[in-house]
C-alpha cells in the first residue's frame, strides 16, 4: 500500500467516477485503475462497486475513506510544518493551500483570486477539487479542507460550521432547450414541471434537497428520470432536449444557448464559503487577500 494509491482511492469516492479521478489526478484511467486493484487486492476486500451508471462506495470503501484522509492529511501536517517553519525564517509564506469548491460556484470568479494569491505567494502549493456540498464540509470537519465553497437549501444552515461567510442567496429557474414546451412561458410553476421529465442531482445531495424541498412544500410529486452529479451532465442532457433541469439562476446565466424559465413559488439556493479553525497560515492569508475573511462568522 502507498499514497499514491490512497489518493486515487479518494479521488473515485469523491468524484464517483474513475474517468473523472484519472484527470484530476493527472494519470490515464487503466494506470488509476490498476493501482486501485493493487490496493483492493491487498486489502483483501472490494472498495467500488462499478456500473455502467456510477461508481459507488462498498462498506468496506466506506469503511475505508476517514482513515485514509487522516492518513494523508498526518502526511500534509508534517510537510506543512516543516515547510511553513523554513518559510518563517526565510520571510515566505509557504505550505498547502486546500480549496474544495461546487461545479456549480458562480458568486465569485475563484479562478482569479487563486491566480491573483499565486502571483503574490508563489511558494504556497495550491490544491484545488470539484465536489458535492456535503462531502466538502466533511472534510472541512476533518481539516482536510481548509476552505470550501458550497452551495445550500437555506433549511441547511446546520451544516455550516462555525466560521462561514454568506456569498449569495439566489433562486432557482427551470433550464430548457430553445426547442422546449416551456421555452416561451414567463413563468412556470412546480405542478407543470413536474408533467415533464426532470434531470437532477441524485438523491441526498444538497443539490437535491433544494429541489425535493420545494415540490414537498407544494404538495406536488414528481420524478427525476435522469439522476447526474456534475453540471455537465445536466447542460448535455438539456441541451438534447431529454429533459428540464432546475438550476441557479447564475448557472444558467452562464449556459449559452439555453433559456431560463422562473419559477412561482420555486426553491432558493444559499452560496457559502466556509472553513475550520485554527486557519493555516496560507488559509488565513487567502481570505483575508480575497476578501472572504473571518468578518464572515
Amino acid at each position: 500500500m502507498n499514497l499514491k494509491q490512497i489518493r486515487y482511492a479518494l479521488a473515485v469516492a469523491e468524484e464517483q467516477s474513475f474517468t473523472r479521478a484519472a484527470q484530476r489526478c493527472h494519470t490515464v484511467q487503466s494506470a488509476l485503475s490498476h493501482q486501485i486493484a493493487k490496493l483492493e487486492e491487498e486489502l483483501g476486500c472490494v472498495l467500488f462497486e462499478r456500473t455502467s451508471r456510477r461508481v459507488s462506495l462498498t462498506s468496506a470503501g466506506r469503511a475505508f475513506i476517514l482513515p485514509a484522509q487522516r492518513l494523508l492529511s498526518a502526511r500534509q501536517t508534517l510537510v506543512d510544518e516543516v515547510v511553513s517553519a523554513s518559510g518563517t525564517l526565510s520571510g515566505t509564506l509557504s505550505g498547502t493551500l486546500t480549496i474544495g469548491t461546487i461545479s456549480t460556484l458562480n458568486a465569485i470568479d475563484l479562478t482569479e483570486k487563486l491566480a491573483a494569491f499565486h502571483r503574490h505567494h508563489p511558494a504556497v502549493n495550491i490544491r484545488l477539487y470539484v465536489g458535492i456540498s456535503e462531502l466538502l464540509l466533511e472534510n472541512v470537519r476533518q481539516q482536510q479542507t481548509d476552505v470550501a465553497f458550497v452551495g445550500i437549501w437555506p433549511g441547511d444552515k446546520d451544516m455550516l460550521p462555525a466560521s462561514h461567510r454568506l456569498l449569495t442567496d439566489e433562486p432557482l429557474v427551470a433550464l430548457v432547450s430553445p426547442r422546449h414546451a416551456l421555452a416561451g412561458c414567463r413563468q412556470v410553476t412546480l405542478p407543470a414541471l413536474a408533467e415533464v421529465p426532470l434531470v437532477d442531482f441524485y438523491s441526498g445531495t444538497g443539490a437535491r434537497r433544494q429541489t425535493d424541498r420545494a415540490f414537498q412544500a407544494a404538495g406536488v410529486r414528481r420524478h427525476v428520470s435522469f439522476e447526474i452529479d456534475h453540471i455537465e451532465w445536466l447542460e448535455n442532457l438539456v441541451r438534447s432536449g431529454l429533459a428540464t433541469g432546475i438550476v441557479p439562476v447564475s448557472t444558467a446565466l452562464r449556459l449559452s444557448g439555453l433559456v431560463a424559465v422562473p419559477i412561482k413559488d420555486g426553491p432558493r439556493r444559499q452560496v457559502y464559503c466556509a472553513w475550520h479553525q485554527p486557519l493555516s497560515r496560507a488559509a488565513e492569508r487567502f481570505l483575508q487577500f480575497s476578501g472572504l475573511g473571518p468578518a464572515g462568522e
